[in-house]
């Protein structure tokens, strides 16, 4: 019988370590855009080397092949705890990367402030509080000192908003790791083993400029932008009939997120930048789903004729097709949430799509699992006073520790 009661008293004197962990990475800004990662990346080095991991490696991605995925500098921090010879290796992954803060926050966007049972910040959420359960759940199992077998290793990228393909992705393709399962981010009371595809594409309207005066002499790329938007929003009604089977995730969702035009209020706009994000149920084709969005396109814009259209594929994320259950890893989970938490948890997809994909890709048995409340819209992620509940930290926590110690073979002495 593993030596939960002791392996949770770990969890638990640690807890205020964990939580100022996890302050220190909200305070620090990891925005993608820009996305230069690079103090993030070294932070989480010499952080976790403080905490006592020997082996901590950081795969720093710059340049050309930073800027192709829209950033500055991306990467990984990959850090090794071993448990004995043999045995299955146990990646827990997590990304550092975080969204723009925005408008609206009444509490410090970087503050990772405490208040009412929960810690306030960009990234509190999504997902650096799984950076911060996954690190001392593994902490944990090596503090309890028991014999086991195999080895975990931590991947905390800094790409997921931007496709993770520099990140897991290029690890897995490098086989710089070869995991025989493995945890990513995500909620404390689902188990998640679907999720929605994405893609984003940029549509750049070129007409040509002319003074307000004399507005005949232009070609407005801005009305031909309005006449776009105007058939995206009748476009995101008629995909939002489609229904998912998936538990957890309902329908096909279409955002313009941004719209660009125009130099001055007298000139008429020679240019018009529209990008817009389409998300994908794990029931439709994603290569169809492009066709049929660029073709909507180039039919609202035609009757322009003065107006050059391109089109642009910024990112491209399959869905996650739901996993088969009765692996190793779904029953170690089962089996410590039913004993931390009291539930059965449910199998369910999550509307987002995340780097479980790019496991799931080379066959390995992946499933989504971290800190998180019952709902996702409680978490507020990619929105102002973005959170995490300290108790839901406290229990995903555990039952990660837990799940680790069945899936190493680590018994009592």
């Amino acid at each position: 019988m593993p030596c939960k009661p002791d392996l949770w008293r770990l969890v638990d004197d640690a807890m205020s370590e964990e939580v100022a962990f996890l302050q220190s990475l909200v305070q620090t800004p990891t925005d993608n855009p820009p996305g230069d990662a690079r103090s993030m990346l070294e932070i989480l080095k010499v952080s976790l080397e403080r905490l006592g991991i020997e082996s901590v490696e950081v795969d720093l991605v710059e340049g050309e092949e930073a800027a192709r995925y829209g950033q500055v500098a991306a990467g990984s921090v990959v850090a090794r705890l071993s448990f004995g010879d043999g045995g299955p290796e146990v990646v827990l992954n997590a990304h550092g990367d975080v969204v723009p803060p925005g408008l609206g926050w009444t509490y410090p966007p970087y503050g990772g402030v405490i208040d009412g049972g929960y810690l306030y910040g960009r990234g509190a959420a999504v997902s650096k509080s799984d950076i911060a359960v996954y690190t001392f759940a593994a902490l944990a199992v090596k503090r309890l000192g028991a014999a086991g077998r195999g080895r975990v290793a931590l991947v905390f990228n800094m790409d997921e908003e931007t496709g993770g393909h520099l990140g897991p992705r290029r690890l897995l393709e490098r086989g710089a790791i070869a995991p025989d399962y493995a945890l990513c981010a995500g909620s404390t009371y689902t188990l998640g083993v679907a999720h929605n595809g994405c893609l984003h594409l940029e549509v750049r309207l070129t007409g040509r400029s002319a003074h307000a005066a004399m507005p005949h002499l232009g070609a407005d790329a801005l009305e031909a932008g309005n006449a776009l938007l105007t058939r995206l929003y009748r476009y995101r009604d008629e995909i939002g009939t489609l229904r998912s089977r998936v538990p957890g995730i309902e329908r096909p969702t279409l955002v313009v997120g941004t719209c660009h035009a125009g130099i001055h209020t007298n000139v008429v706009p020679d240019a018009c930048v529209i990008r817009l994000d389409r998300r994908v149920i794990p029931e439709e084709d994603l290569d169809l789903v492009e066709a049929e969005l660029r073709a909507v396109i180039a039919e609202s814009v035609r009757p322009f004729l003065d107006v050059r259209c391109e089109v642009t594929q910024l990112l491209r994320a399959e869905s996650l097709r739901p996993l088969a259950l009765g692996t190793p890893l779904h029953e170690a989970l089962e089996r410590n949430a039913l004993a931390v938490i009291g539930e059965h948890l449910p199998a369910e997809g999550v509307p987002l799509y995340t780097d479980a994909r790019h496991f799931a890709s080379f066959g390995i048995p992946v499933i989504m699992y971290g800190a998180g409340p019952r709902h996702l819209a409680d978490a507020r992620g990619h929105r102002a006073d973005e959170r995490v509940s300290l108790r839901d930290l406290a229990l995903a926590t555990r039952v990660v520790a837990g799940t680790l110690a069945d899936l190493l073979g680590i018994a009592c002495g």
